[in-house]
């Protein structure tokens, strides 16, 4: 049987509420980058960071609210928290490179060039100075 809200011990209700507000901000902070960042890129990181943090704050004030409402130990949102923190950076990777791909066949200007390996560099000795 869970108990209702209004009999929590005040110290838990107060680590719930702390937990949910900075998780809730968290979320908010990273939507909020997502809007102003200006490129592409710069806004895959700021959802990134908040969905991973601003859930786990939440999932957090969910494990001490039911723990001690049930009064036995609540913890499969764990599993939740697995898998947010799994997916996010796999999803935000892959998007990314198929942002970089689709930029590149393009030829947009701003995009990075793709890697060059230290065989492919030119040699220092060989290039001469303009100046």
């Amino acid at each position: 049987m869970i108990y209702p809200a209004a009999d929590l011990p005040l110290s838990v209700a107060l680590a719930v509420a702390f937990f949910l507000l900075v998780g809730a901000a968290l979320a908010l902070i990273g939507a909020i980058g997502f809007l102003r960042l200006p490129t592409f890129y710069e806004r895959l990181h700021a959802p990134a960071l908040g969905t991973s943090w601003g859930i786990g704050g939440i999932m957090l004030a969910s494990m001490i609210y039911f723990t001690v409402s049930s009064s036995r130990l609540v913890i499969h949102e764990i599993l939740i928290g697995i898998f947010v923190t799994v997916t996010t950076p796999i999803t935000f990777m892959l998007l990314a490179r198929a942002a970089l791909h689709r930029d590149r066949t393009a030829r947009r200007d701003g995009v990075p060039r793709k890697y060059v390996g230290p065989e492919e560099r030119p040699n220092p000795e060989d290039v001469s100075d303009a100046s």
